[in-house]
């Protein structure tokens, strides 16, 4: 994508060839800050922090957390150690998990010698299949959107509720549910995008925001609880989110607030569709809502809220009382029976076994 005309993924390898160069997204959307990662710790206090974040792009970075970590020490013990830190960074995203096992098994059975070398080009092999996953993921979803607006008589906007970020910035490049979006607009289909602001971290207007403005897509912010009037008043066509963890059942989790969000869509016959990649179905558990671990993070974002002030500068003020308690619940699962429909890169399926089936083999 874009940012002022100059083309740029979420994560790229540095002039030098070996350090790694990331957004800022905790800058975002008031300063465009590059940060290069050099070491394993680095690359893992970017994943927690969430100097980068959407599940995707986590996988991205870890992988090029492993090249970094071997470019220290590439034993066994020290592969297997860097491993486990990168997983414990988050435990709810599963792209994270596939993308350090894919590591895995290129590397663990070659020489220490040549596994500096292997490694990058693994990193960097999962980022351009990233690239075209997401890419397949917006033909896929734009033929949806194609369908709803020849259903609206292709008259006025084609209005689009999305919350949360799951654009460019929360992948390697194009994003999952932003894709459909960015190719419908430049395909002359006249989106308009209400963006979700979503609570406690604002990555709607942080993220989502910025980049819907930096691409020319009309966009609406709205708080996170404007949804459900706005479908009550025929204002949403369709809702699209992305997600972190999709089960081998259809269910799917993703960022705090999207099952309220299927929820109204249920009620007021608005389509709730999901975009994934493949590799962020976890073949492995059936019930979301039991078995998906739930990160829990700290409550500062929720005690906090950051923008920018009347001088012009970023700063934090606490919005509640100080013997207040706070808990910030980052995910949520919405159950399948509530999704109108998977949008992969391999097709559009019903959230069902049966309809991932269609589309994949387990762990394929």
């Amino acid at each position: 994508m874009k940012v002022d005309g100059k083309p740029y993924r979420s994560i790229w390898l540095a002039a030098d060839g070996w350090s790694v160069d990331i957004i800022d997204q905790t800058r975002l959307p008031h300063e465009f800050s590059v940060v290069k990662l050099e070491t394993l710790d680095q690359a893992a206090h970017a994943i927690k922090a969430m100097l980068v974040r959407g599940a995707p792009l986590i996988g991205a970075t870890a992988a090029y957390g492993v090249c970094l970590g071997l470019r220290t020490d590439a034993s066994d013990s020290a592969l297997r150690n860097m491993c486990e830190t990168l997983i414990a960074t988050r435990p709810t995203a599963v792209n994270l998990r596939w993308a350090i096992r894919a590591m895995q098994e290129v590397l663990l059975p070659l020489p220490e010698g040549d596994r500096v070398s292997a490694a990058y080009e693994k990193a960097a092999q999962i980022c351009d299949e990233d690239v075209a996953i997401n890419s397949a993921i917006g033909n896929h979803g734009l033929e949806v959107f194609r369908q709803v607006w020849r259903a609206k008589g292709q008259e006025g906007k084609l209005n689009i509720l999305t919350h949360c970020n799951a654009g460019w910035l929360a992948t390697v490049d194009w994003g999952t549910a932003l894709s459909p979006i960015y190719k419908a607009h430049d395909a002359g289909i006249p989106v308009h995008v209400w963006v979700d602001e979503t609570r406690p971290r604002n990555q709607g207007a942080h993220l989502t925001c910025w980049e819907l403005g930096k691409h020319g897509v009309p966009h609406t912010l709205v708080v996170d609880n404007a949804g459900g009037h706005l479908m009550q008043h025929g204002l949403v066509d369709l809702c699209i989110t992305g997600t972190d963890r999709t089960t081998a059942a259809g269910d799917v989790c993703n960022k705090i607030g999207t099952y309220l969000k299927a929820l109204a869509a249920k009620d007021n016959k608005v389509p709730f569709y999901v975009a994934l990649p493949g590799p962020t179905i976890d073949w492995e558990i059936d019930d979301g809502v039991k078995d998906i671990p739930i990160e829990i993070r700290d409550s500062h974002e929720v005690k906090y809220i950051q923008g920018l002030d009347r001088n012009r500068e970023v700063s934090e003020v606490r919005i509640l009382p100080e013997d207040s308690p706070s808990a910030n619940y980052a995910f949520d699962v919405t159950p399948a029976r509530m999704v109108t429909g998977l949008i992969t890169e391999r097709g559009v399926c019903a959230a069902s076994k049966e309809g991932l089936a269609g589309l994949y083999t387990p762990a394929s």
